[in-house]
């Protein structure tokens, strides 16, 4: 098997707070092959954000803590000196931030934000990284690029503001794309020519991509793998046919439950995880889904243990004899819960 094309083990993430560190990410591994979608899912808080721009270095290092390994074409980013990161970033690793209000600067015109980039990693002249940039507002769908590119960000959509961050992602043809909720606050237009784009650009390109989302539709349509986090951790991971068919934690339970369906009787109300994520100061010793969970024992006071079967795992105790009925016990016919 080749090697992937990111590999972070034991990720661990905590901020100097009274007292000590507050632990907000707690032993997250995972991998992206080449040419691979990962989703990664979770409720807001989860620290799904958080990871990634961890393993980019975009944190305060003077109040953050990061420990782990993330080895990205062989190379560990967090050994790396800030020179060398920021020769990655970009040029290997490109964002598309969760909001492109605040991801573009308002006082510089599209088109200078995108060549500034051209620019910082690669030796060409200014008129070839402006030209640039109006064939990559061409190639994301954004009309008149030659306008586009003169115009400030207060003066686009939603939507033509996200495709112009995607085109800036795209500027020096990285092999990693991460993609943070790039499709959230677009209507449902602009969001299948996003999901489009970024398909287009997997297949044309080859690139890999992170794909940071609240949307399981978007995931069923998009992804290859499934990374669900809960509290700072991950409490289960596999193919995107093993989550949605097979889910093992009471958690992607409760996620896939609250899916409107497709077919059959529509139920009386959505299902819903009742309670709040906790914070990292108050998640428990044990299970941190524990207190949330209708299925609780006094055993999940202690941690989890992790269940594998292939590339599908999770930190749960249920055994695998024990899942089926207990899913189909968990929810009423009408969707409240039982």
């Amino acid at each position: 098997m080749p090697a992937p094309l990111l590999d972070v083990s034991g990720l661990r993430v905590s901020f100097a707070a009274d007292g000590g560190r507050s632990t907000a990410i707690q032993d997250v591994s995972f991998n992206v092959g080449a040419g691979e979608v990962l989703s990664i899912v979770g409720e807001s808080g989860s620290g799904k954000t958080l990871s990634l721009l961890s393993v980019l270095g975009l944190i305060d290092r003077r109040t953050t803590f990061v420990e782990g390994r993330a080895l990205f074409n062989g190379r560990d980013l967090f050994t790396l000196p800030p020179r060398e990161l920021r020769r990655i970033r970009g040029a290997g690793i490109a964002l598309i931030s969760q909001d492109p209000m605040t991801a573009l600067t308002p006082v510089f015109t599209i088109g200078d934000q995108i060549a500034e980039q051209i620019l910082a990693h690669e030796k060409v002249s200014r008129r070839a990284a402006r030209a640039r940039a109006v064939d990559l507002l061409r190639e994301v769908g954004i009309p008149s690029p030659e306008e586009a590119v003169r115009r400030f960000p207060h003066q686009l959509s939603g939507g033509m503001r996200q495709r112009a961050v995607i085109a800036m992602a795209l500027s020096c043809n990285p092999a990693l794309l991460i993609a943070d909720e790039p499709t959230t606050a677009l209507d449902v237009t602009v969001q299948a020519q996003v999901l489009d784009l970024l398909r287009r650009l997997r297949r044309d390109h080859g690139s890999s991509i992170v794909l940071i989302t609240h949307d399981m539709g978007v995931v069923a349509e998009m992804a290859d793998r499934v990374m669900v986090m809960y509290a700072g951790r991950v409490v289960e991971g596999g193919t995107v046919r093993e989550i949605f068919e097979d889910p093992w934690h009471p958690y992607s339970w409760g996620l896939m439950n609250s899916i409107p369906p497709v077919r059959g009787a529509k139920p009386a109300r959505l299902v819903s995880i009742p309670g709040t994520p906790p914070t990292p100061q108050d998640i428990p010793p044990g299970c941190a889904f524990a207190p949330r969970c209708r299925l609780r024992r006094p055993a999940c006071a202690a941690p989890p243990p992790r269940q594998e079967a292939g590339g599908h795992q999770a930190l749960c105790l249920i055994e695998a004899a024990e899942r089926p009925g207990l899913r189909a016990g968990l929810w009423t016919a009408e969707g409240t819960a039982a």
